[in-house]
């Protein structure tokens, strides 16, 4: 029996351990990251906000829910953990209770968490958890259908801070402590919500605006710190913000200690959170000097340069490369002419039975491979609402996928992005084609996130080139009949992203034979 070397042993273990789930050893709240940009800080003048759905366990159907008139007395339903169902009309969802329904309902993008409505109103999320002492058991209302109800029934960031104030306040909220970053064509907001505590009914909150010139940044961490409500323009807050920490023994209004948000309903303990913070404001406004290890940072800042949507999901593609935080960095080798390389097999998204095997220290960088979907939104306040609003979607891991533009006004989403693939592999489902393509780069992960690269970069590069065109095109029409655009935002947004799901079933077949022939 011949003996197997050492190098080849350790590269076949990788490869198995490639397509073992990932067991996460982190925290319990490290599953998403926003990132928003006030609109002087955008190149183009639109705002963004964005949100990573890294949860790797939420559904990955997405489709769009019209505009709808209800009857005078019919009734909203409120369901158990949407973010869970099967299908836009489950039969097996549970409905937790009802609310009044509103007379008209706004048109969504709707997902795992509603993206944006036919208002350019869009939302960004992640959760940070809070004391669990706020926890309320006698809240109806969660976080994912909040951001529903807001959809439906706001039109601006504002309204939305107000619809759910008063529906929280009737109804109460029941999640953990949750981050929403609204998006309208002229504000952008960073928004904090945490329950009322056990037994009771209502929630507390808090929400600042970013400046239209800053970029802000939410990553599973409590961020809002001092409030100053005499300046409603740019802070609000719930009508229990004090009186509730001074119940529950979080502060005492009498001792040294400023009121600080993030300290009295939450913590800032967590490094997983801070660093990726760290990330996004040091890629932003690089001459701050940071510090990495730091525990505050500014809420928000004033870039160096202006972002495109590019550049946002540049971000969202990081892994801390050329920091001390880049996991591949110890990952070399000695080539054959002697020279020290990085390993084929140096991949950032290592799970860690593998990291524990090659004593790699665990990042949470800003890209994550167990991404449902990442979101990047544009409002742009020049444009008529069904064409300002954009939502440039990627399925599964961002540094793997194209992200391709959804307007606001479209009608309906392509069929396969209707298909929920979470629990096994459907050949019907996008989501199955981006992830298939995702995992296989576990195998050599260098020379084939190399070949995706370019392939991602060829769909998304023409979907921005052809933007302008387009929307021109589509402005002079809407000028002369509104009722003709949707249709033409639908086929163009279907065509785009149906190409890239064709693709990358084709880009699959292309590395599966070339790297098992040549492993």
């Amino acid at each position: 029996m011949k003996h197997c070397h050492r190098p080849t042993l350790i590269l076949l273990t990788l490869a198995l351990l490639a397509f073992q789930p990932v067991i996460s050893q982190d925290i319990e709240y490290d599953n998403c990251t926003s990132i928003v940009v006030g609109r002087l800080a955008s190149a183009d003048g639109s705002t963004m906000t964005s949100h990573t759905c890294d949860s790797g366990t939420d559904r990955t159907w997405i489709n769009v829910v019209p505009r709808m008139k209800h009857t005078p007395g019919s009734e909203c339903s409120i369901i158990l953990d949407p973010k869970r169902t099967k299908s836009p009309n489950d039969p097996e969802a549970i409905v937790a209770g009802t609310i009044p329904q509103a007379p008209e309902t706004w048109a969504y993008i709707n997902t795992a968490y509603p993206v944006m409505n036919e208002h350019q109103l869009a939302i960004g999320e992640t959760t940070f958890g809070g004391k669990r002492e706020l926890r309320s058991d006698a809240g109806l209302l969660d976080c994912p259908e909040l951001y529903r109800l807001a959809l439906e029934r706001a039109t601006t960031c504002r309204e939305a801070i107000h619809v759910i104030d008063e529906l929280t306040k009737q109804y109460g909220y029941n999640d953990v402590g949750e981050c929403f970053t609204f998006a309208d064509p002229n504000e952008t907001w960073h928004f904090e919500i945490l329950g009322p505590g056990k037994g009771n009914v209502g929630a507390v909150w808090a929400a600042v605006r970013i400046p239209d010139d800053e970029v802000g940044v939410s990553a599973n961490a409590s961020r809002i710190r001092q409030l100053n409500l005499d300046d409603p323009d740019n802070y609000l807050a719930s009508d229990n913000i004090f009186s509730l920490a001074e119940e529950l023994g979080l502060w005492d209004p009498s001792g040294k200690e400023p009121f600080e948000f993030c300290y009295v309903y939450a913590d800032r303990r967590s490094m997983l959170c801070r660093r990726r913070e760290w990330r996004v404001l040091s890629l932003v406004a690089p001459t701050l000097r940071l510090d990495p290890n730091g525990e505050n940072f500014p809420l928000s800042v004033k870039p160096e340069k202006k972002l495109t949507v590019k550049d946002v999901l540049a971000m969202f593609r990081d892994y801390y490369q050329d920091t001390p935080y880049d996991m591949t960095s110890s990952l070399t080798i000695v080539n054959r002419r002697g020279e020290t390389v990085k390993s084929d097999m140096a991949n950032p998204f290592m799970n860690s039975d593998t990291r524990s095997l090659l004593k790699v220290p665990s990042e949470r960088t800003i890209a994550c491979s167990r991404a449902t979907y990442v979101q990047v939104t544009q409002s742009r306040n020049w444009l008529p609402n069904p064409i300002g609003g954009i939502v440039w979607l990627g399925y599964d891991n961002p540094v793997l996928t194209p992200h391709t533009p959804f307007y606001c006004g479209i009608n309906e989403m392509p069929d396969s992005y209707r298909v929920d693939g979470r629990a096994k592999y459907r050949r019907d489902c996008a989501w199955w084609a981006f992830r298939q393509v995702s995992q296989l780069c576990n195998l050599r992960f260098q020379p084939m996130s190399r070949e995706v690269e370019s392939v991602w970069q060829e769909i998304e590069n023409q979907a921005f080139e052809n933007q302008k065109s387009f929307e021109e095109e589509i402005l002079k029409l809407y000028q002369k009949n509104p009722d003709a655009v949707a249709g033409k935002l639908t086929n163009y947004s279907r065509e785009i992203a149906e190409k890239a799901v064709d693709r990358y079933w084709k880009l699959a077949e292309e590395l599966w034979s070339k790297y098992t022939n040549t492993f």
